[in-house]
């Protein structure tokens, strides 16, 4: 029994090494029927001995295991979107802000990277496998999608060399040119439509319910971060060494360069090179190199400081103006968009594209029947950038700004200093109220399990719901006639909305909706105010002295508990069980935690690192993120790194486990 388990730990490690050497450094040293031949073997000694499976064996990349829904998750570290340039001026003051921070003197160094055009993940390790992946999501938490990405031979299931405890790995999905043309001629071969583009491809493989379906697709991802607490490492470079150093595809195209004239010379390199690569790219990456000065730069509420995208110019093509037609959005903001005659873009059938408000539409002078010049704003968004003068439609059709709402028939209003016509019918208008519900369920705000968007706007067009309070009115009865509903989704909802009601006051405001006031402001409006009934009382000039809140925001929060109807939502919502007041006012005098700071670090079996946080906070204390002298306690999960634990023992700070934390809060 050893001689066999010593036998399939040789086949595993050896076939992990030739898989590495196949896909990811190209250099392959034996032939394919070797390599089969070897994994045959192995199958067959797993099969026959069960007892030694493993997960991360290579027989577990061809793939098998059926997914029919995939679980949310949080990200450790969040994944932060980009702030995007397209203009070397922009630049030069991205750089002026980064030396006004750090100071003049200080010395800088960029790491420049071509930005993928793909699929971000987040790959989780701990003790060298791989035990988690995720999908970005919107940052905060995604979808796990672990047996997929198992399949994608790229992506090390086991690392080499030396490497962090526990740490999380950031990369993009990408389908190369030439496989994603062939994936496209077998299409063509069986008669079946053709894929799009490859990004689209990429990003809708990671998401199939078959995992063996996810490995017939020549998937490939490339790395271009990591994140972790104790990871040893000083700068970006450097971890793009590291992460090729334990078996990650990381490029080589990424250069470090010393002066922003330097990263002129790259951004133009790669203009005039990205059409000679194997894969799509849509800019570059600019990062500031020295981990410690990124730390110190820090974050937006959407993006790093420490690092920008600049855009190339986006591909433009003509195309026939067939109709414009107008949507509603969730604060009553009238968005036109074109109806084209449809075009393909970088890959993409493009019909519609954005007009943004009447004066654009005043600035273009469009007619129905116009030749217009469309591009793909930021390689995404397509848009209207122009007309072609000689190819114009009839004068008798040029278009006039609708005067009322296309839903609701209620007159449009244009505030002064405001770009957008909105409709003020906010309470009675459909797609209002359908997107004030859609907000308040999504997952930054309630985030209610077994419900989306889909279902919300069933339930609006089935009459089941008509705002915010009625889902809170809702009961399994009501909603199993509705076609596709079985009992156990309908359970799932029913669970799902009862649980929300645990959900702190921040993402309840939030959740309201009200205009300008996003998740970072309902947080700061939470912790000053502490209740939605001091808020409600509080005059324009209160509003307007909290830090933060400008002039826009005071008088959006006036405006929002001036209408007797949000009013009686509140009511409402009081009335089902939300405790419309901050956490710390409800239970901030336990002793164990009042004022105290907490550090947290480690992956815990029953919470999240978000929901300890909440907690921490609940009952008083204070959640910060490194240890000093000031700090109270250390509260440690699995994965720590072990500088956070030498220094939280040297300053005694006492360790708690996640055992230690509950009979805290418990006493």
């Amino acid at each position: 029994m050893y001689d066999i388990r010593k036998k399939i730990d040789f086949l595993r490690k050896e076939l992990h090494n030739h898989n590495h050497r196949y896909y990811v450094e190209d250099s392959p040293v034996l032939t394919d029927l070797e390599f089969d031949k070897m994994l045959k073997e192995l199958e067959k000694l797993e099969a026959e001995n069960p007892q030694f499976f493993d997960p991360n064996s290579p027989t577990q990349r061809v793939g098998g295991s059926i997914t029919k829904s995939f679980k949310s998750s949080s990200h450790r570290y969040p994944m932060y979107s980009l702030s995007n340039t397209y203009t070397k001026d922009e630049l030069i003051k991205w750089e002026e802000r980064i030396i006004k921070i750090l100071g003049e003197d200080t010395p800088l160094s960029y790491s420049c990277e071509l930005k993928f055009d793909g699929a971000s993940i987040n790959l989780l390790y701990q003790e060298g496998e791989l035990v988690k992946a995720l999908t970005r999501g919107d940052g905060l938490q995604g979808d796990e999608i672990t047996n997929n990405i198992k399949t994608i031979n790229t992506i090390p299931l086991k690392l080499k060399g030396e490497y962090p405890n526990f740490f999380e790995v950031r990369g993009e999905i990408i389908l190369t040119t030439e496989d994603f043309n062939k994936m496209n001629l077998r299409r063509v071969e069986r008669g079946e439509p053709i894929y799009s583009n490859p990004r689209n491809t990429a990003s809708g493989s990671l998401k199939l319910q078959d995992s063996s379906q996810v490995a017939r697709r020549p998937l490939k991802c490339f790395i271009y971060a990591v994140a972790g607490d104790e990871l040893n490492l000083y700068d970006q470079f450097e971890v793009l060494k590291k992460a090729r150093e334990w078996g990650f595809k990381v490029p080589n195209s990424a250069r470090l360069v010393d002066s922003i004239e330097k990263v002129f010379e790259f951004i133009k390199y790669w203009d005039s090179e990205r059409n000679k690569l194997d894969y799509d790219i849509d800019g570059v990456v600019i990062k500031v190199n020295s981990l410690s000065q990124q730390e110190k730069l820090g974050y937006t509420a959407k993006a790093p400081r420490w690092a920008i995208a600049y855009k190339y110019k986006a591909e433009q093509a003509t195309t026939k103006l067939e109709g414009v037609h107008y949507q509603v959005g969730r604060t009553g903001a009238i968005t036109p968009v074109a109806r084209l005659k449809p075009i393909l873009i970088s890959g993409t059938l493009v019909k519609r594209a954005s007009l943004h408000n009447s004066d654009q539409i005043e600035k273009l002078d469009l007619r129905l029947g116009d030749k217009v010049y469309v591009e793909k704003g930021g390689e995404i968004i397509p848009k209207i950038t122009g007309v072609k003068e000689v190819q114009r439609g009839d004068l008798s059709n040029k278009i006039i700004f609708i005067n009322k709402c296309p839903e609701c028939n209620f007159p449009l209003k244009r505030e002064k200093g405001e770009a957008q016509h909105y409709c003020k019918n906010e309470t009675a208008c459909p797609p209002q109220q359908i997107g004030k519900i859609q907000h308040f369920i999504s997952r930054k705000a309630l985030d209610i399990d077994g419900l989306g968007s889909e279902t919300v706007s069933l339930f609006y067009n089935a009459g089941l719901i008509s705002n915010i309070a009625d889902l809170y009115r809702l009961d399994k009865e009501k909603i199993m006639p509705l076609e596709g509903m079985a009992e156990k989704s309908a359970n799932n909802i029913i669970n799902g909305i009862k649980k929300s009601l645990e959900k702190p006051f921040s993402k309840v405001l939030f959740g309201l909706g009200i205009r300008f006031v996003g998740e970072t402001v309902a947080k700061k409006l939470a912790q000053v105010y502490k209740s939605i009934d001091k808020l409600v009382l509080a005059t324009k000039e209160d509003l307007i002295n909290t830090e933060e809140i400008g002039e826009k925001i005071a008088q959006s929060v006036i405006d929002y508990f001036s209408n007797k109807d949000n009013l009686d939502l509140i009511i409402s919502l009081k009335s089902f069980g939300f405790k419309m007041e901050s956490s710390t006012s409800q239970n901030s005098n336990h002793p164990a935690f009042y004022e105290k700071k907490f550090v947290v670090s480690g992956v815990f079996d029953a919470f999240s690192r978000e929901e300890i946080i909440i907690e921490i906070e609940r009952l008083g204390g204070i959640s910060v993120t490194s240890i000093s002298k000031k700090t109270d306690f250390l509260l440690a999960g699995r994965g720590i790194g072990p500088k956070k634990e030498i220094k939280a023992k040297s300053l005694k700070i006492p360790i708690l486990s996640e055992n230690d934390f509950n009979k805290l809060r418990k006493s």
